[in-house]
């Protein structure tokens, strides 16, 4: 990776709390292919074990426990691989194509750019306040922006040109 200046992001910034559907909705194959992956872990790991420790009467409910767990690990991965793109702190032209599309299209038909808004503005802000970056504290708690709110970081007056 290419050295730059503290605070200095190398890609454009799309959003820095974008809704969890949204994040989703721009998941790429490798996304996808990282949380299969990482599912596909936990149960071999427990199989591993079993055939170096001997045969187990708990194997059938050790290998829901670990699908589980490793099935959440690997959306969580693929949710912060979308977000780090959001951010602009991995490459993201396909994203930033598919944002400026998307949005252009929005504002053609009228609507709210981050969807319609629901709560008041001060509880808007203080959604927005808890999950800005917080794909980046999923190890302490997996938290996500459910809210529509203004507070995105970026100037929605961009789409206006495209």
């Amino acid at each position: 990776m290419v050295q730059t200046e503290p605070n200095k992001i190398e890609y454009p910034v799309i959003d820095i709390d974008p809704h969890f559907n949204r994040v989703v909705r721009y998941f790429r194959p490798s996304d996808y292919a990282v949380w299969a992956g990482v599912t596909a872990t936990g149960p071999a790991f427990m199989l591993m074990m079993e055939k170096t420790g001997g045969p187990s009467k708990g194997l059938p409910l050790a290998l829901k426990i670990s699908t589980a767990l490793s099935l959440s690990a690997g959306f969580l991965l693929a949710y912060q691989r979308s977000s780090l793109r959001f951010w602009g702190w991995t490459e993201n032209s396909r994203e930033v194509q598919k944002d400026s599309t998307e949005m252009a299209k929005l504002l053609e038909k009228g609507e709210p750019l981050y969807g319609p808004e629901h709560m008041s503005e001060f509880n808007q802000k203080a959604s927005s306040w808890f999950s800005k970056y917080s794909a980046l504290k999923f190890s302490t708690i997996p938290w996500f922006n459910f809210v529509n709110h203004r507070s995105h970081g970026v100037d929605p007056k961009k789409y206006e040109n495209n």
